[in-house]
């Protein structure tokens, strides 16, 4: 799976994108949250508050409820706001 990380997120992680082989309970955008939480003090930090994260699924915005699997592509960011 591919995860992609932009702007805050990408500055507090240190990366912008990586491949990952998720355990195969992980069936949801939520599953993929609480697992991101697991692998360390900045992933922590940086799902800490889902207030200020946005989740695309191969480039369509995703719910926690949303399936994924192994061949998708995640992109985390923060909220759009324009004008």
């Amino acid at each position: 799976m591919k995860l992609l990380y932009f702007a805050a997120l990408r500055s507090r992680l240190g990366v912008g994108e990586e491949e990952v082989a998720l355990p195969p309970e992980i069936r949801t955008v939520a599953g993929l949250i609480a697992w991101q939480r697991r692998r360390g003090p900045a992933f922590a930090e940086a799902f800490r508050d889902l207030q200020v994260v946005r989740v695309a699924v191969n480039e369509e915005y995703a719910g926690p409820e949303q399936a994924i699997g192994p061949q998708d592509e995640i992109a985390f960011f923060p909220p759009v706001t324009g004008g």
